[in-house]
């Protein structure tokens, strides 16, 4: 399948930058300047975004935050993603804008027609990250079962193939599986961007990565190890798998977590601030105790004491210290392998104007980012 080029995630760019979880509260602080989730100041985020010529515009999937009874905590505050987008769609004319979609809770059918509308309302700049889902609280709201690990990926696959199908089959189909019942089915209009919308998953175990290298086009990971250095073997074998076992080239984007300031004396200190005078440490716990229980990864170990420092920030890799720190930061992230990173702020508005202002002018000079406004090629997407 081939992509129209109208879609910024297949730009030239070497490095590719957006925003992440603007939709909501990304930091699990009560810091006084935290970001609260309205839409003002999702309007405010997309637009900077925009303007600066980012590539993506993503929202984070939750239906339900991550403390039992207790429905006034912050994290509930979560907009919905697909009218989101619309919203944002319409404001913005160049960043790639996201939905993100728990496959389990949203029939292909429904998700069709919303992400072809998105596109058309765009322009083609409509596009997809689908997960499999991992809080139990938003699954037993629903009334349906989160399934076994690995299974969830079963399920995913078969979903996002009909996905597929509603974007591209000329014709009505029926279908009839374990999971599926489908008579006649269709969806118009379908999506400007021919093959379909970009997909994004977010995978981190074996069976994550193995179902990502084999359907999507960009897979947003978490590497194991605490420089960009330490990520290179993890990332050129996930690339190497999508190319040999699939035929595939897939992009690999990360997150991370950015302090900025003056001095690096003064972005350790607002760190600090954030993430020990002012952390929520009952809902950071209560995330790792969840992640601990339904993905497998065992309480005690490094791997879920690194997750917590990584969530106490943000989640991401931490970007902290001046403007030139932080940009020879995002060469070496790009040397290991790395295509895109979507970023969080406690204070977006602050953060993305510091960082636009002062960042990239050092990205574009250290040749991972053309000038928004210069032509960038924009390649075929790959078969999928």
């Amino acid at each position: 399948m081939t992509n129209q080029p109208t879609n910024p995630i297949f730009n030239g760019n070497k490095l590719k930058l957006g925003t992440f979880c603007t939709n909501t509260i990304a930091n699990m602080t009560f810091a006084p300047d935290r970001a609260d989730p309205t839409w003002a100041n999702s309007l405010a985020m997309a637009h900077l975004a925009d303007n600066a010529g980012l590539e993506a515009i993503v929202p984070i999937a939750r239906w339900k935050g991550y403390l039992d009874d207790k429905p006034d905590h912050y994290s509930n505050i979560v907009f919905d993603v697909f009218t989101w987008a619309a919203g944002l769609a319409q404001a913005t004319k160049y960043s790639s804008v996201f939905a993100t979609s728990h496959a389990p809770t949203m029939h292909p059918v429904l998700v069709a027609k919303q992400c072809a509308t998105i596109d058309a309302i765009s322009g083609g700049r409509c596009s997809l990250n689908i997960v499999g889902g991992w809080n139990r609280r938003e699954f037993d709201m629903f009334g349906i079962d989160l399934m076994e690990h690995d299974q969830r990926y079963v399920y995913l696959e078969e979903w996002l193939k009909l996905l597929r199908r509603l974007w591209t089959d000329p014709n009505e189909f029926d279908y009839d599986s374990k999971y599926f019942h489908m008579k006649k089915a269709i969806s118009r209009p379908q999506p400007l961007q021919k093959g379909g919308i970009p997909i994004m998953n977010a995978a981190q175990s074996p069976t994550g990565m193995r179902f990502s290298a084999k359907n999507s086009d960009i897979g947003l990971i978490s590497p194991h190890g605490a420089t960009p250095a330490d990520w290179k073997p993890e990332i050129d074998n996930y690339k190497r798998m999508a190319r040999e076992e699939f035929g595939r080239e897939i992009q690999l984007w990360t997150n991370g977590a950015i302090v900025q300031r003056d001095t690096q004396k003064e972005a350790d200190d607002y760190l600090r601030t954030y993430t020990e005078d002012y952390l929520d440490n009952e809902c950071v716990d209560s995330i790792m105790l969840t992640i601990s229980k339904e993905n497998n990864v065992p309480l005690g170990s490094e791997r879920l004491a690194f997750m917590r420092r990584r969530m106490s920030m943000g989640a991401g890799h931490p970007l902290v210290g001046t403007a030139q720190s932080i940009a020879e930061e995002l060469v070496r992230v790009s040397e290991a392998g790395i295509d895109g990173i979507i970023f969080t702020w406690v204070d977006y508005v602050d953060g993305v104007q510091r960082f636009v202002r002062d960042v990239v002018p050092l990205l574009e000079q250290a040749g991972l980012r053309q000038p928004h406004f210069a032509p960038a090629s924009v390649p075929s997407r790959a078969s999928a």
